[in-house]
């Protein structure tokens, strides 16, 4: 006969529902997250049962780790053997938890991340203060709930003398969630259980007085307050850790020692960061990092070269390196295996609601065996008493069940009274014994009165709770590892930089540098002059100023981006050097080349920046949109595709620019006809383009300056700005000088004094210094004279740089 098969429709969107829902609270309650009641996940509790159950305990001789792994995999944990081994390393480890709760023999890791040795070769035990976790666990203090195939029982949560899930902390993924919660100093945390035991609707704030912030095993400093007051009163908050570093001098060299690293930082490879950050020159002014920790304790040096400045290092170290870290505190713990997030006062709320049912139950525990050891006492002083009429008894009874049967009918005795008689030995009617049993009996009447008085006063029961925690913190109390100090807001590098004028150069192959006012000065005075510099032949200045360390360099690139540079992070060098190549302190795309730099005092609304791209398009942006840009620059013009940013200069808003071309043109105007736009906006036509022609320049004018212009071909010319009538912002301007075949196209214009010098630049590498007082000045719509002599048909002019003058070198 066929059997009936019963066909159910599931929607599959239901049963995926329903499926990872279970799915979800299982990892959270079997595996993730600890209990806010003993602070342990079910790995921790089985270990620590499993180890109490083996007789693993501080007191006997250590076990293979090996042992203990088969044994909790065996009996309660029927997962991975490394997962379970892992735990126990975490468990020994004291730079993992604040109070490890198993004592190793033998190598369970390092901070700097080395593995710990195979288990066959590790040895543990329980540490001291983990038998207070499981202190009075015979009592019927906990649930005992099956383990895994129903074979053995094991305890749903442990009695937990110590609030364990603050002195310890606990960090755990599930699925949708995460805790993280920090380790805390046993001393201070017992006296904000006190305290809240003295006074349950004490304020949250009161307790920071008492419980001040986490406590890492590894030390360091914890910076501000503020987060610390957020996790602890809404369970979530951000704390800044600080490695213990301080600036000290060894061997004639300043060393930045660092002695404390911030919690669950790999210590070899921060010094490898550090390494790697040196390396790629992102700090500068380190010459040598060793690690010098042994035994005693840690001790990374930090060598720092000679000038360098070590506050600002070690701020930067703190910036860039692991050496500053923030922990995420998420107070997330199971209650009554829901996921709840939790805030201090609740911990210890739940906590001590914990300790309450334990010590409830343990008096219950030992009134009931109180009361049946004087229950069985009190049967045995009436046999006492009556000792000849209970030997007669025994003499005719037939068995010890008639016996028994007589006792119990006769004087009223139970059952347990009756057998206890039966098996008194003939020792207990000596007057000794007797005087035992009475003075035991006494004992224990005191105690079942005290015990139901406990049982009756919920207040007796807190002071238990109060005296056993008090015992706890003289035992195992200690002080602060991590010191707490007040937060000043966070340190720039700028607050250690002395405020100061520097000379700041740039060289045409794109070099910059700084050297103090006075040291530039004393070598003037000597004769050298610019063109004393010892660099590369073709390396001439193209830009000197004086500037504070506290002003900003803004850096514009073709690509449309500024960037910004203090005046401080220019490398000081020294009169012979070239310096450091821009594109080494900037972080550029690819392709991305700086094409103006400007000097920034102040970001203020008075003055504009003006930028010029190659197809004509001119954009006027008040230089305060520019007072936050970030290190990876931000965008300073909207570039359409093919076009790019050729030149920006700074402006007051009433001044006037004029924009040339290759083919010739030049168009001048005044920027009030350029209304002020957004960053990222694109701009408005400056001048409009004929086809093939493209924008070379740009430059503000002025009255005392004339515009110089060169070609492709070596011809140039001096013009008067006079001769440069104003137009209209759009328009395709005027002749500027006549592009034949002679000249070629436009190369570069400037704006130009008697003063001045020019470095032409040629294909083939040729470069030419030119005083511009040797350059005729004659009218616009002319061809020019010659500037320079090319020697080859295929040469051409590809650049030209206006050079410091020596009377500008001279003024600085």
């Amino acid at each position: 006969m066929a059997t009936q098969e019963t066909v159910l429709p599931v929607k599959i969107e239901e049963e995926m529902r329903k499926s990872y829902i279970d799915y979800a609270m299982s990892v959270i309650v079997g595996r993730a997250l600890p209990d806010v009641r003993d602070g342990l996940k079910p790995v921790h509790r089985r270990v620590l049962y499993g180890m109490y159950e083996l007789g693993n305990t501080y007191d006997k001789p250590y076990k293979k780790s090996a042992r203990v792994v088969g044994d909790v995999m065996g009996k309660y944990h029927p997962h991975g053997d490394m997962a379970i081994y892992d735990t126990i390393v975490r468990m020994v480890q004291d730079f993992s938890l604040r109070y490890p709760l198993i004592d190793g023999q033998g190598n369970f890791g390092s901070v700097d991340g080395d593995s710990a040795a195979a288990m066959r070769y590790t040895e543990v035990r329980m540490a001291k203060i983990a038998d207070e976790m499981l202190d009075d666990l015979d009592k019927e203090t906990v649930n005992f709930v099956p383990n895994f195939d129903e074979s053995l029982k094991e305890p749903s949560v442990l009695p937990a003398k110590l609030p364990n899930l603050l002195i310890n902390g606990s960090s755990g993924i599930a699925v949708g969630m995460a805790t993280n919660i920090p380790p805390h100093n046993i001393s201070e945390v017992i006296d904000g259980t006190v305290a809240l035991i003295n006074d349950p609707a004490i304020e949250p704030l009161e307790l920071l007085k008492l419980i001040t912030g986490p406590d890492f095993p590894t030390g360091a400093y914890i910076y501000g307050r503020e987060g610390i007051k957020d996790a602890y009163l809404t369970g979530r908050g951000s704390i800044k850790i600080r490695a213990k570093a301080e600036i000290t001098e060894e061997g004639g060299r300043n060393v930045i020692l660092v002695t404390e690293i911030p919690y669950m930082v790999n210590k070899a490879k921060l010094i490898e960061n550090i390494a790697d950050l040196v390396r790629d020159k992102k700090l500068e002014g380190i010459s040598d990092l060793r690690d010098e920790s042994d035994r005693d304790g840690m001790r990374i040096v930090i060598e720092l070269k000679k000038g360098a400045n070590a506050n600002v290092l070690l701020n930067q170290l703190y910036r860039h390196t692991q050496m500053e870290t923030t922990f995420g505190v998420n107070n997330l713990a199971l209650v009554d295996n829901q996921p709840r997030t939790l805030s201090l006062k609740e911990t210890l709320e739940y906590y001590l609601k914990h300790r309450q049912e334990v010590v409830t139950r343990r008096s219950q525990f030992e009134l009931k065996k109180a009361q049946a050891r004087e229950h069985i006492l009190a049967g045995l002083l009436v046999a006492l008493d009556n000792i000849d009429d209970f030997v007669n008894i025994l003499r005719r009874s037939a068995s010890a069940d008639d016996a028994k049967a007589v006792f119990m009918s006769k004087y009223g005795l139970s059952e347990e009274q009756s057998k206890a008689i039966l098996d008194m030995r003939l020792r207990g009617l000596t007057g000794l014994e007797r005087r035992k049993i009475e003075d035991e009996r006494a004992e224990l009447i005191k105690l079942i009165a005290h015990l139901k008085e406990v049982l009756a006063s919920p207040q007796m029961v807190l002071d238990i709770i109060k005296n056993e925690l008090l015992e706890l913190r003289a035992k195992y109390g200690d002080g602060r590892r991590t010191i707490i100090k007040e937060s000043d807001g966070e340190i720039v590098d700028e607050d250690l930089i002395p405020v100061e004028n520097v000379v700041v150069t740039i060289s045409n192959t794109g070099y910059i540098k700084r050297q103090p006012v006075d040291t530039y000065r004393t070598q003037r005075r000597g004769g050298m002059g610019i063109m004393g510099m010892e660099t590369k032949e073709e390396d001439f200045v193209v830009d000197v100023f004086t500037a504070s360390t506290h002003d900003h360099l803004l850096f514009f690139t073709n690509k449309g981006r500024v960037y910004v540079l203090k005046v401080y992070e220019i490398p000081e060098a020294s009169r012979q050097s070239r310096g450091k190549a821009i594109v080494n302190l900037l972080t550029l795309m690819p392709n991305e080349s700086v094409n103006a730099m400007i000097p920034i005092k102040e970001f203020d609304e008075k003055h504009y920046l003006i930028m010029c791209t190659r197809e004509g398009t001119i954009k006027k942006t008040a230089l305060s949109s520019f007072q936050n840009i970030r290190r990876t620059g931000i965008i300073a013009i909207g570039l359409d595709e093919g076009d790019e940013l050729i030149s920006v200069k700074l402006t007051n808003g009433g001044q006037e620019v004029l924009i040339a071309t290759r083919n010739g043109k030049a168009n001048r105007f005044s920027e009030s006809e350029v209304r002020p736009m957004g960053r990222q906006a694109g701009g408005v036509i400056g001048i409009r383009l004929t086809e093939k022609d493209k924008v070379i320049g740009m430059e503000v004018v002025s009255e005392s300056a004339s515009i110089l212009t060169v070609c492709e071909n070596g011809f140039g010319k001096r013009t008067a700005i006079s001769e440069y009538t104003p137009h209209h912002r759009g328009g395709q301007g005027m002749i500027n000088i006549k592009t034949t075949l002679r000249n070629g196209g436009v190369v570069a214009i400037a704006s130009v004094t008697d003063d001045d010098q020019l470095l032409v630049v040629t294909r083939d590498g040729i470069m030419m210094r030119i005083n511009v007082k040797d350059i005729s000045e004659i009218s616009r719509n002319t061809q020019g004279v010659k500037i320079i002599t090319l020697k080859s048909e295929n040469d051409a002019v590809v650049g030209v740089a206006k050079l410091v003058s020596e009377k500008k070198e001279e003024e600085i």
